[in-house]
Order: C-alpha cells, then structure tokens, then sequence
C-alpha cells in the first residue's frame, strides 16, 4: 500500500536556541518523516500491562528483562514503580511478575510457578504464534532452523519450547555451514524483528543447501517490522542524512539504520534521545530522514523533530507507506477493573504513528 506524501505542519520551535545551529546548505532544508514508525500494537499492549499492573496491585511489580527494548519506557516505568530484574529468582515469592513482549520459554514459566509468583505474560501475540509454530514443528519431528541473533530474549523463548529440535541460524554466511540432521525434515522460523531482505536471504542459502526445506504457514516477521521498513526505504532513497530514534538493543530499531543505508542514505544514525545527534551529522544536509523503532514512543521523535527545526529543517513531509489499526487484547488477568467491570483499556495495542 502506498500513499502520497502528505505535508504536516511545522512542528514547534523550542522556546529558546537548541545545541543544533542553522548553518545554511546548498539547497532547502526539510524533513522527511516515515510513517508508520513507532510503537506497534504489541510494544503497546505490553506497556499498558505493566501500567495497569501497577494501578491494579500497586508498586512494586516486578517485570523480567525490559518490558520492550528502549530505555526511556523503561525508565518511566520505573518512575511508576516497576523493578526490573533478569531473571524470577530476584523475584520475592508471591509477587507479581511482567513477562516481556519478547517472550518466556516454558522453563522460565515453570521457575515463576516454583517461586509461586503471578506471572502476567505480555508476550506480543505474534512471538506466541511463532512459540505455538515451533512446539507443532517439534511434535512432528522436524529440525527447526531459526534465523535470528543468538542470546536475544525472543530467539531464547522460542529456542526454549523445543530446545533439542531448534538449531539459531545467526546470519546469512552462517546459512553456508549450518548442519543438520536429516534434510528432509526441515522447517526454517524466525525472530520477528529482523531485516525482511536479510531474512529471506539467509532462507535462500538455506534453500540451496536443504532443498526440501519448509516454510512456516506464515511470515514470521511482524507486520510493524515490515511496515517500518518499507517506509524508511521510501525515505532513504531522497535523504543526506537518516536518523532513526531506538535503543541499541533494539533489533528492529538497528535494522532501521541498516536498511536506510542499503536504499539510499547517505548516512544513517541511531539516536536514543535528542541530544545525541550531532552538529556535523548536518553539514551540507539538505533533507533528513526520520523515524523510529517499534518500541519508541512519539515523544521522542517530537523532541528530534523540535530540534531539527531549530537548525532551520522547519518543512516537514509525511511519507507513509501502510496505516496500521491493529489491536490486541491485554492479558487476561488484567482486562477488568478491581471491581470486577471490564475495563476500558481492556483494549491495549494500537499500531499507531
């Protein structure tokens, strides 16, 4: 789907001087602002859920890993009263724990059960369904080939559900040597943030050396991945310069940066706040290229945007690609109110930019 560009007002100037100066370029100044970016339903589900943790059992709730991967909605939960810790043991007995949207495998569900914790799993639907596909794959015998990045929260649930079937493919080069049992019965799965060309890349060298190699019943990446990087492609291709605001330990978000550079960009920057961009990124600059990662709410990007036109880049243009309205339902423990009503944020997860 695609749409034409659509210009959004000048966004406003902060009250006083940036660190950004507005050194005159060759040409005119703009932005060009991907769309969709930002949270996707399932980053939103699972921060409304430890929010309405919170108002429903009060502080402390405890969350395992960081609830989606950027560090100012980790902060600002912790602001409200979440702790969060690596793994349920640092958990008190009986308290309430967040899975994150990244996933649990079941021996981390069993270790909450042992400590006899509430475990709430805000699991983003899209990992479950790829939970649901390898525990299928596993109970036919198959030899699952799963292409993501070894030690990231979501390849490690996934791993867990079928541990002595899964075999991580880290990257397209290690398609080449990876080994497997019997090359009839093999099935390839994937993390659902990583970089669609470089995915299908990898499944393509695994297709040569395992010709009988199956695909899942659906594209394992998420929808928000996708989207986000049909966008900034879009961007890329007429941009000096892109800055993708996201956390380092952020695949979707560092795919971003990557992405932008292989269609066009002539440079490309990650950027958790907007006091890490750079005056020299800007020299000679005539339009930017904005976005942000799946899990980075709004906020920041308006904070970029502010400061961008500060630096004389005052002319914004919407370039979207796809309109999300995606929404999932919160976990079940929370989808009503303490009076026992359901709630009306019963709803959370709304793909938005």
């Amino acid at each position: 789907m695609s749409s034409p560009a659509v210009h959004l007002p000048v966004p406003r100037i902060p009250g006083r001087r940036g660190r950004l100066q507005d050194i005159p370029v060759r040409g005119q100044k703009k932005v060009l602002l991907a769309a969709p970016r930002g949270y996707c339903a399932g980053v939103d589900r699972a921060v409304i859920a430890v929010e309405k943790a919170l108002e429903r059992y009060g502080a402390p709730v405890y969350v395992r890993k960081q609830i989606v991967h950027n560090i100012h909605v980790v902060t600002e939960l912790e602001k409200k009263g979440a702790i969060f810790v690596e793994e349920v043991d640092e958990v008190p007995e009986g308290s309430h724990v967040v899975f994150s949207a990244h996933g649990v495998s079941p021996a981390v569900v069993s270790a909450a059960s042992d400590r006899h914790l509430q475990a709430i799993d805000a699991t983003c639907p899209l990992v479950t369904k790829v939970h649901r596909e390898a525990v299928r794959f596993a109970r036919d015998d198959f030899e699952i080939l799963l292409i993501g990045h070894d030690g990231h929260e979501e390849v490690e649930g996934t791993a867990g559900e079928a541990p002595e079937h899964v075999t991580v493919v880290n990257s397209p080069e290690h398609a080449d040597t990876v080994e497997v049992r019997d090359p009839s019965k093999v099935v390839w799965l994937s993390q659902t943030t990583l970089s669609v060309d470089e995915t299908m890349e990898t499944v393509r060298r695994l297709r040569l050396r395992f010709p009988e190699l199956q695909d899942p019943p659906s594209d394992d990446i998420c929808y928000a991945t996708q989207n986000r990087q049909v966008a900034i492609k879009k961007v890329a291709r007429d941009a000096d310069l892109v800055i993708v605001v996201g956390s380092a330990n952020s695949s979707n978000s560092v795919r971003l940066v990557e992405v932008a550079l292989e269609h066009g960009a002539k440079a490309a920057y990650r950027v958790d706040y907007v006091d890490e961009v750079r005056q020299e990124w800007l020299e000679g600059v005539e339009t930017v290229g904005v976005t942000s990662g799946a899990s980075v709410p709004e906020v920041l990007v308006t904070e970029v945007l502010e400061e961008l036109a500060g630096a004389g880049y005052r002319d914004v243009e919407e370039v979207r690609t796809a309109e999300e309205d995606l929404m999932f339902s919160l976990p079940k423990e929370l989808r009503q109110d303490a009076s026992g009503k359901r709630d009306q944020r019963a709803l959370g997860g709304r793909g938005r930019a």
